[in-house]
C-alpha cells in the first residue's frame, strides 16, 4: 500500500473514532500523519455535538485535506446511511413503476411489505398491503437488520430490487419489481418472488390486508366484483380465515406473487415471472441507452447515475414530472421540478423535458409569482441551448411572454424591485426577496440572449433593457442590507433590512431557510461570480453552519418530520455550480462525495428532501419524504459538471465556454485508469471524451470530439493524482501552454483532438 493510501486510510480510520485517540496508542501502519492532519482527524471524530455546533464544515474540511481529495469512502465511514422515515412502516419506501406510470406501488426497503400502509396525514396510502413474514414462527421479513443483505438492485442499478434474509438456519432470498407491460403498469402489479439461498428448508407468509371481500380461485385471489388483487403459483396455500398465502420453500425451488395495487379483471395477467423481467429489464436498458454514455473508474458513480436517472423517470406520471410519490410531495413544484427536469435534459433527454416543462410553465403560486417566473425563464434558455429548438419557443409564445411580462412590468417605481413575495414556499412572510428579484433578472438576462437567436427582436430589446436597469437597482438594495460581520460579510434575502445575521444559521428556524435560499441568490449570478459580495456569501455558510458534508444544512423539525438536525439533499445544487464555476473543485466535489455517500440511501440510491445528521440507532439514520426527483437531479447535474462544464463566462446571457474534465477527483486518473463521456449534451452540440492515464509512461491520453459548434474557448485538464505533475502538452506532436492546474486551451484545433500530456512525479502546481 502507497504512503498515499495509508495516509487516507488513517484519516478515514480516525474519523469514526467515538473518543479520542493518541498517536502512540495506534499500531504503527497509522502512525503516518502529519501533525496538521493529527489535528484534522482529532476535529471530525465522532463527535456530532461537536460536528454540529462548530459554525465550519469539520468534516468538508477533513475531506479536502486528504492526498487525493474527498472521498466516497471518507464520507461513508462518518454516520450510519439514510434508512428510516416517519411512516408506520419505518424503514424508507422504493417506489416501483413503469416509467411514466400513473400508478406506483412501494416496496418497503427491508422486504416487509408491498403497500404497507404509513397510518400518517403526510403519506398517501397505496393499494392495500401484502406483508411477508419467514418461518413458523412469522418472523417479519428484515426486522432484525443484522441479518439482513440489501436491498440491492439488479446489475447494480436496474429497479429489480433484491434482498436476503437469514432465519432459523435458512436465508431467504426475495426480489421484486414492477410490470412494464401497459395493461399491468396501469395496474400498478408488482411481481415478488421468494427462494431460498441457503438451508433445506423453509416458510414464506404473506398476509393480504386488503379490506373487503377476498374470493380464492385458480391461483387468483380477487374482490366481489371479480377484479384480481393477488396472482400467486401454485406452490402457495390460501388461508380464508387468516387471510394468509403460505408457501414451503426449498432449496431450488421459488414462490411467485403478482400483487394489483389498483384492482381491476386483468384477465390478461400470466404468472410468468422471468418472461416479465426481462421485459422490466429490457425496458429499462432501453431508457438508460439513450442517455450520454459515461464510464469513470468508480464503480459506485457509474451505478448512481443510472439509478438515479430511472428513479426520476420512475417518478414521472405522465407529462408531470413529481417531486415524489406515495406521500404529500406527489405533484408538481416550479424550481424543484425544473431542476429535475433540467438533469434529465444534460443527460440527453430532450424529448422527454419538452414535454415535462409544459405543466410547469402553466403551474402558479400565488406569493412566488416573481420567483416562478425567473425560474421559468431561465429553464426555457437552458433548454434553447442545449437544443436550438425554435420551434418549441414559438408553440409556448403565449407561456413566456406572460412570465417576461410579470417581470418587466412587476417593478414598483422608487425601489427598482419587487413589491415584497414569500420569503419562500414554507415561510409566508412577505419581504423585498434578494432571491426573487435577483433570478427574475437573470430570467430576463438570460432570456433576452435567446429571444434575439429565435428573432423576437423587439421582445429581445425590451427585455435586455429591463434587465440592464434591474441589476443595479437589486446590487444597490444588496450594499444598503449587507452586514460587515468580523469574519465576513452577510447578505439577506429579506432586502428590507427585517433579517439579521444568524450566529450558527440553522439553530432557528429561518436560519435554516436562509440556508436553502442563499444557493439561490449564488446561481442568480447577480452578484457577480468573483466578486467579494459572492465570496462573502460562501464564506458566511462555510463559518455560521451552512454546509455540512458540503451540503447545505436545515433547521431541525418537530417531531412530525423525525429530522432532528438536518442536511438538504437537493437546494445544495446551484451553491455547488457556483464553486464549479469559480473553479474551487475540492469544495465541490466534498458536495459529490457527501451526496453521494451519505445524501443517497445505501445502495439504492434513494433520497429524500432532507436526511438526519444524527442516527436514529447503529444502522441508519432518518430521511424525509422519499424518494425526491430534484435531489436526483442534484446528484446528475453536479456530476455532469464535474466533467463536463458549458458557461456563460463573459455574463452576456450567451454561452461561450466549454471546459471538459475540470473537477475530475484525483484517483480517477490514477496509473490505468480511464474516463469515457459520449454524446454529452451542451450549449455548442454533443461533445465526447475519452482518456485513459498511463503513469508508467508518464502520460495521459485524451481523445476529444469537439462539438458542432465552435465554443469561444474549449479548455481540457488532466487532473492527476497526488504526488505527480503534468509537465507538458501536446497535440499532434505540437506543443501547448499548460497552466498551472494541468489545464490546454484546444481552441479551433478542429473537431477530433488527441491530446497527450506528459507527467512527472512532483508535486502539483
Amino acid at each position: 500500500m502507497t504512503g498515499a493510501a495509508l495516509r487516507s486510510l488513517a484519516i478515514a480510520a480516525l474519523s469514526l473514532c467515538a473518543i479520542p485517540v493518541h498517536a502512540e496508542s495506534l499500531p504503527s501502519f497509522l502512525r503516518v500523519l502529519t501533525p496538521d492532519e493529527w489535528r484534522i482527524a482529532a476535529s471530525v471524530s465522532k463527535n456530532l455535538p461537536m460536528v454540529l455546533e462548530s459554525g465550519r464544515d469539520l468534516w468538508g474540511e477533513a475531506a479536502m485535506r486528504l492526498p487525493d481529495g474527498p472521498s466516497y469512502e471518507f464520507f461513508a465511514g462518518l454516520i450510519p446511511p439514510m434508512r428510516y422515515v416517519n411512516a408506520e412502516f419505518r424503514h424508507y419506501p422504493i417506489v416501483l413503476s413503469a416509467p411514466g406510470s400513473e400508478r406506483k406501488a412501494r416496496l418497503v426497503s427491508n422486504g416487509s411489505a408491498i403497500n404497507a400502509r404509513a397510518n400518517l396525514k403526510t403519506w398517501r396510502e397505496v393499494g392495500f398491503p401484502v406483508t411477508f413474514s419467514m418461518g413458523e414462527d412469522r418472523e417479519p421479513f428484515g426486522s432484525d437488520l443484522r441479518r439482513l443483505d440489501g436491498p440491492h438492485y439488479e446489475r447494480g442499478y436496474l429497479p429489480i430490487v433484491q434482498l436476503a434474509y437469514s432465519h432459523a438456519r435458512a436465508t431467504y432470498v426475495e426480489e421484486a419489481f414492477a410490470a412494464v407491460e401497459p395493461e399491468l403498469a396501469r395496474a400498478g402489479v408488482v411481481f415478488v418472488r421468494f427462494s431460498l439461498s441457503s438451508g433445506k428448508a423453509g416458510v414464506v407468509t404473506a398476509h393480504v390486508g386488503f379490506e373487503g371481500e377476498i374470493r380464492a380461485s385458480a391461483g387468483r385471489l380477487t374482490d366481489d366484483k371479480g377484479n384480481l388483487l393477488v396472482a400467486f403459483s401454485r406452490a402457495w396455500r390460501w388461508d380464508p380465515a387468516t387471510r394468509e398465502l403460505r408457501v414451503g420453500l426449498t432449496r431450488g425451488a421459488s414462490a411467485v406473487l403478482g400483487i394489483v395495487s389498483a384492482p381491476a379483471p386483468l384477465a390478461s395477467l400470466r404468472l410468468d415471472y422471468d418472461a416479465q423481467r426481462r421485459t422490466c429489464t429490457r425496458m429499462w436498458q432501453s431508457i438508460l441507452a439513450r442517455a450520454m454514455r459515461l464510464e469513470v473508474p468508480e464503480e459506485i458513480v457509474n451505478r448512481a447515475w443510472r439509478s438515479a436517472l430511472a428513479g426520476s423517470l420512475s417518478l414521472v406520471k405522465g407529462d408531470l414530472m413529481c417531486y415524489s410519490a406515495g406521500n404529500q410531495y406527489e405533484r408538481i413544484y416550479v424550481q424543484e421540478g425544473l431542476d429535475a427536469i433540467r438533469s434529465l435534459m444534460l443527460w440527453g433527454y430532450a424529448e422527454e423535458a419538452r414535454r415535462l416543462m409544459v405543466p410547469i410553465l402553466d403551474f402558479k403560486r400565488e406569493g412566488l409569482l416573481f420567483h416562478q417566473a425567473g425560474l421559468k425563464l431561465q429553464m426555457l434558455s437552458n433548454y434553447y441551448w442545449l437544443t436550438r429548438d425554435s420551434q418549441y419557443l414559438k408553440q409556448n409564445r403565449d407561456r413566456w411572454m406572460l412570465q417576461a411580462e410579470r417581470i418587466v412590468s412587476g417593478r414598483e417605481a422608487d425601489s427598482g424591485l419587487f413589491p415584497r413575495e414569500q420569503y419562500c414556499g414554507d415561510i409566508a412572510t412577505p419581504v423585498y426577496s434578494l432571491n426573487s428579484n435577483s433570478n427574475a433578472w437573470r430570467g430576463l438576462r438570460d432570456f433576452s440572449a435567446v429571444l434575439a437567436e429565435i428573432g423576437e427582436v423587439e421582445q429581445s430589446k425590451r427585455c435586455a433593457e429591463s434587465a440592464a436597469a434591474f441589476k443595479p437597482a437589486i446590487l444597490k438594495a444588496v450594499e444598503k442590507s449587507g452586514v460587515k460581520l468580523a469574519d465576513g460579510l452577510f447578505i439577506p434575502i429579506a432586502l428590507s433590512g427585517e433579517e439579521k445575521p444568524y450566529d450558527i444559521a440553522p439553530a432557528t428556524r429561518l436560519g435554516g431557510y436562509y440556508d436553502l435560499m442563499a444557493p439561490l441568490v449564488l446561481g442568480s449570478g447577480v452578484l457577480g461570480c468573483e466578486s467579494e459580495r459572492t465570496t462573502g456569501m460562501l464564506d458566511y455558510l462555510h463559518r455560521h453552519g451552512g454546509i455540512c458534508m458540503g451540503m447545505v444544512r436545515c433547521h431541525p423539525q418537530n417531531e412530525m418530520y423525525r429530522v432532528k438536525q438536518g442536511i438538504d439533499n437537493l437546494y445544495s445544487l446551484r451553491y455547488v455550480l457556483t464553486l464549479l464555476r469559480r473553479d474551487d473543485v475540492d469544495r465541490a466535489l466534498v458536495s459529490f462525495y457527501g451526496k453521494l455517500a451519505q445524501g443517497f440511501t445505501r445502495d439504492t440510491f434513494i433520497d429524500g428532501e432532507t436526511a438526519g445528521i444524527v442516527p436514529d440507532d447503529e444502522f441508519g439514520r432518518p430521511t424525509y419524504m422519499p424518494p425526491n426527483s430534484a435531489g436526483n437531479g442534484f446528484f446528475l447535474t453536479m456530476l455532469r459538471y464535474l466533467l463536463v462544464q458549458d458557461w456563460d463566462m463573459d455574463d452576456d446571457g450567451v454561452p461561450d465556454t466549454l471546459r471538459l474534465a475540470f473537477a475530475t477527483p484525483r484517483r480517477w486518473l490514477a496509473d490505468g485508469k480511464s474516463i469515457r463521456i459520449e454524446r454529452a449534451p451542451t450549449a455548442f452540440g454533443e461533445v465526447s471524451l475519452a482518456m485513459r492515464s498511463d503513469l508508467k509512461k508518464g502520460e495521459i491520453v485524451a481523445n476529444v470530439i469537439a462539438p458542432p459548434r465552435t465554443p469561444y474557448r474549449l479548455l481540457l485538464r488532466a487532473r492527476q493524482p497526488a504526488g505527480w505533475r503534468v509537465t507538458g502538452a501536446s497535440v499532434s506532436k505540437k506543443s501547448l501552454p499548460v497552466d498551472e492546474s494541468g489545464a490546454v486551451d484546444l481552441t479551433g484545433m478542429g473537431q477530433k483532438i488527441a491530446v497527450r500530456f506528459s507527467i512527472a512525479r512532483g508535486i502539483a502546481r
